[in-house]
């Protein structure tokens, strides 16, 4: 039996102001929070499925320094690209790739206030 298992527990997203991180993802997927329950260095957002989302500001980490990735750490799910590039752009959060198809498939790139690229993508 191999002892690393083929499954992904969780994201962990790097972040450098956690509760401002939390109400920014937190309201992008619409759920409510009490920012008074946010304690450093990490909070779990709660999504649906098997993998978790973690912020993650190592705040107990001083060697830590903060870095981005120009490609994308990980997507969330829209079955419906159009509307929510809508919903994205009505918000007036960054885009940083345009909605792209390849046949059935579809998806654009967005950053948080950290910089991180993220992917909405419809599969």
């Amino acid at each position: 039996m191999i002892p690393v298992k083929n499954q992904m527990n969780g994201v962990f997203v790097h972040v450098t102001n956690l509760k401002g991180a939390v109400e920014w993802y937190t309201d992008l997927l619409g759920l409510e929070i009490d920012l008074e329950e946010v304690q450093s260095p990490v909070y779990n957002i709660p999504v649906s499925g098997t993998t978790s989302l973690t912020l993650d500001d190592h705040s107990f980490d001083p060697q830590f320094k903060h870095s981005i990735s120009t490609s994308p750490i990980f997507n969330f799910f829209a079955p419906d690209i159009e509307e929510a590039y809508q919903y994205i752009k009505n918000r007036n959060i960054e885009i940083v790739r345009e909605i792209e198809w390849v046949e059935d498939t579809a998806w654009f790139n967005i950053k948080d206030p950290d910089g991180n690229v993220l992917m909405i993508c419809n599969c």
